[in-house]
C-alpha cells in the first residue's frame, strides 16, 4: 500500500508484514496542532496498532511530530488517540481480533471532506516464507512489465 495523493501518512510496511483481510474507515479525535502537523506530512504509523479497550477503539504507538509553529499548546508526540466508529463496527472488530493470529493495524491517514480519517485493517501476520513469496511475485511482475515494454 503505497502513499497515494490523498494520503497524509501511510504505513508502507503493513502490506509487507501483514496479509490484509478487510479494511475499515474510522474517524480520529485529534488536537488542532496534530491536524496541522499531519497536513505537513509529520506523522508515522510504522509501530502503531489498534486495540479495542472496553467499548472504544484506540490507536496506540502512532507518532505525530510536534507542529513546528506550535507554542506551549503543542501536543504530545506519542499519545494514545481515540478512534471513532459505530458500536456494531467496534464489536465486529473485537470478535475478529479474538480469533487466533488476527490483529488490527492502521494503514493510512487521509483527508475526507476536510476531516482526518484513518484506514484500519484486520490483518494476519505473514511468516518469513510468505514474505519471500510476495517479494518474488512482485519481482516477477516487474520483470514481465519490463519485457512487455521492451517488445512494444
Amino acid at each position: 500500500m503505497h502513499k497515494t495523493s490523498g494520503d497524509l501518512v501511510s504505513n508502507r510496511r503493513a502490506t509487507h508484514d501483514y496479509e490484509i483481510l478487510e479494511s475499515f474507515e474510522a474517524g480520529i479525535a485529534l488536537l488542532g496542532t496534530e491536524i496541522k502537523s499531519l497536513r505537513d506530512n509529520g506523522g508515522s504509523l510504522q509501530e502503531a496498532y489498534v486495540r479495542v479497550i472496553g467499548q472504544e477503539l484506540w490507536l496506540i504507538g502512532c507518532t505525530i511530530s510536534p507542529y513546528r509553529f506550535g507554542s506551549i499548546n503543542n501536543h504530545e508526540e506519542r499519545r494514545d488517540r481515540k478512534l471513532l466508529m459505530h458500536k456494531r463496527e467496534i464489536e465486529k472488530l473485537r470478535t475478529a481480533t479474538q480469533e487466533k493470529g488476527l490483529t488490527l493495524i492502521p494503514i493510512s491517514f487521509y483527508l475526507k471532506e476536510g476531516r482526518v480519517k484513518v484506514r484500519i485493517a484486520i490483518a494476519k501476520g505473514k511468516k518469513s516464507i510468505d514474505k519471500r513469496a510476495s517479494i518474488k511475485e512482485r519481482d516477477d511482475k516487474r520483470y514481465m512489465a519490463k519485457m512487455l515494454k521492451q517488445h512494444q
